[in-house]
């Protein structure tokens, strides 16, 4: 059931999904007219437990009766904050040692740029074509897509942008670059994945500049595809992390992942060289401690192996152009946007949601939850096949 956006609350766009969504449990969602989704998107990869989840629920209410806030981000010693970090820094590898808890995606990849800039001296950032990184200025600045931008230029300056994958733009990277931006699959240019060959040769290139090598695993990150970052996939690690999406359990929580060194820059020259009012909410961080406890037990990121791997096979059977994956990190290839509009409106009709990506409209997304049952997992094949059916 649609609803009419146009009263005071302002949509992002001119046509919204518009579902008036009352309930929500597991990977289920269900509208104001009884009507059931299977969410094969996650909140676009946020709910990476599915709704509800007991333990969150549980954890958030045990928070709740202790205290929801305390003071702005890094006065006090709150005991969420301190054992979240622990935890993030314990599944890290070793380099990435300390935490600077925020709030949204936007501002981690913002606040990762003011840190490269003041822990090296430096002011050029790279990045690369078809990224995305957020929509706060700093961060549009370095994501990829130009038709989201142009209408709010002028632009921080001392960006460039290199092709993804391509070894030889590296030679771009300089004695003057503070920091690569990357995401190691991107996502919203249609689950790009790169060479472990071309990953290699970024990390040596950093190395031999003196440049940050920065990864943001916002979506990707925290099982999505099947590791609990998708720079494991490559054998490479970054100089900062930036998390996001998935971290808080479905409260706004991000997290700037670094070596110490680096990220003590934030405590001088200027002092409070980076506030967050509200970054690592006391319920948004015991929110994250339960979801981690989670995807840490033992044989918990397997299942999530052979779930994707199921789903991805009986994708490949059907009739799209291509189908790249890592995980639960799909992007399904059309002839064309239209046929992809088709395709995500026909499967909202027979109660399956998808979603379409910014940059690459030739294709839609799924990322259903890391645990989605099989049953449901059958449902939402079968929605599939019936609607690509329906539009061929």
């Amino acid at each position: 059931m649609k609803i009419d956006l146009s009263g005071h609350l302002i949509s992002t766009t001119t046509q919204p999904l518009g579902l008036e969504i009352i309930s929500a449990s597991g990977d289920v969602l269900k509208d104001s007219s009884g009507k059931e989704y299977l969410d094969f998107v996650s909140g676009i990869s946020v709910s990476n437990l599915g709704h509800q989840n007991p333990g969150i629920n549980k954890a958030i209410k045990d928070q709740l009766d202790r205290y929801t806030f305390a003071m702005v981000f890094g006065e006090y010693r709150l005991s969420p904050q301190i054992e979240l970090a622990n935890k993030l820094v314990k599944i890290c590898p070793e380099r990435l040692d300390s935490v600077y808890l925020l709030t949204t995606g936007s501002e981690c990849n913002e606040a990762a740029i003011k840190l490269a800039r003041r822990s090296t001296g430096r002011s050029e950032v790279i990045s690369f074509k078809g990224a995305y990184h957020g929509s706060t200025l700093g961060s549009l600045s370095i994501s990829g897509n130009e038709k989201k931008k142009s209408s709010f230029r002028p632009l921080v300056p001392d960006v460039k942008q290199i092709r993804f994958n391509h070894i030889e733009d590296l030679d771009l990277i300089s004695n003057d670059t503070a920091a690569v931006f990357i995401e190691p699959i991107q996502g919203d240019a249609g689950i790009r994945i790169p060479s472990t060959e071309f990953m290699k040769s970024l990390r040596r290139r950093c190395d031999e500049t003196g440049s940050l090598l920065i990864f943001d695993e916002i979506q990707s990150g925290l099982g999505r595809t099947g590791k609990m970052f998708a720079f494991e996939h490559f054998q490479v690690v970054p100089d900062v992390l930036t998390l996001g999406k998935s971290l808080g359990g479905g409260i706004p929580l991000s997290a700037l992942i670094s070596g110490k060194e680096i990220l003590e820059c934030f405590q001088s020259d200027p002092e409070l060289g980076h506030i967050s009012t509200h970054g690592g909410n006391p319920l948004a961080c015991a929110a994250a401690i339960s979801l981690l406890d989670q995807i840490t037990q033992e044989g918990f990121l397997d299942e999530v192996m052979q779930k994707s791997d199921y789903l991805v096979s009986q994708l490949k059977q059907l009739p799209f152009k291509k189908v790249r994956h890592q995980g639960f990190f799909i992007a399904l290839e059309m002839e064309n946007p239209q046929q992809v509009q088709k395709m995500v409106q026909g499967c909202l009709e027979r109660g399956l949601i998808s979603f379409w990506f910014l940059s690459c409209p030739e294709a839609f997304r799924l990322a259903p939850p890391l645990n989605v049952s099989y049953e449901n997992l059958e449902k939402g094949i079968e929605i599939i096949r019936e609607t690509i059916r329906s539009i061929n």
